[in-house]
């Protein structure tokens, strides 16, 4: 059984559906009920993954490890393919993730009202042309993947929920939402949801 350690929506919500997706056990653990997260993951960020003596994180290092120890749809075997599959799996954790992070930085460091708005304007049109890209990328096909869902398309799907967190307009092409609703879909995917939700509503009652 794997040990994945989570913040509530947060990119470690694409960790546990892929772990459904590939029929595998994991226990979660919410790192706001820790006082010693730092002692497990230096850096302090979600997610971090136990696999038997190994500690292992960063996002997209942990999606590739165990993607590459289970094998199923989500990660090609072919070469070419699997290699396109990799590039999606950058795109989403280093170019997509640091795109939504902007907004959280900004929202919680300018206290002019004004220029916040303004600059996350900003930040979020850099957002909508990212999603122009997979709009682009998705004009032939269902999936970044193809016909079936990827590791990457869990991942756009988990970032593309942030966005209500802020006052801003992201903008979703055609194609791009077709993505989204099927990814959120998935029953991994609310089996996860369901996961969170579960441990929440206990640490409230206990509270």
């Amino acid at each position: 059984m794997y040990t994945l350690y989570y913040s509530q929506g947060a990119c470690s919500v694409a960790t546990q559906v892929v772990l459904h997706e590939l029929q595998q056990d994991v226990k979660i653990i919410d790192v706001q009920q820790l006082d010693n997260f730092k002692e497990i993951n230096p850096v302090g960020a979600v997610p971090t993954l136990v696999d038997g003596e190994q500690t292992l994180t960063e996002g997209a290092a942990i999606m590739l490890h165990i993607l590459s120890k289970h094998k199923s749809s989500l990660f090609p075997g072919e070469e070419g393919p699997r290699q396109k599959a990799i590039e999606d799996i950058m795109f989403a954790n280093a170019t997509m993730h640091p795109a939504y992070g902007r907004l959280f930085f900004l929202s919680q460091n300018v206290s002019d009202e004004k220029v916040k708005q303004d600059i996350l304007d900003s930040a979020a049109e850099s957002i909508n042309q990212l999603w122009e890209v997979v709009e682009n990328q998705l004009k032939n096909k269902n999936f970044l993947g193809g016909d079936s869902p990827s590791a990457a398309d869990i991942m756009l799907t988990v970032y593309s929920r942030w966005g209500a967190y802020f006052p801003v307009k992201i903008v979703f092409g055609e194609k791009t939402t077709q993505m989204l609703d099927a990814v959120q879909a998935m029953s991994s995917f609310k089996k996860a949801d369901e996961a969170e939700q579960a441990v929440s509503s206990k640490k409230n009652t206990s509270n």
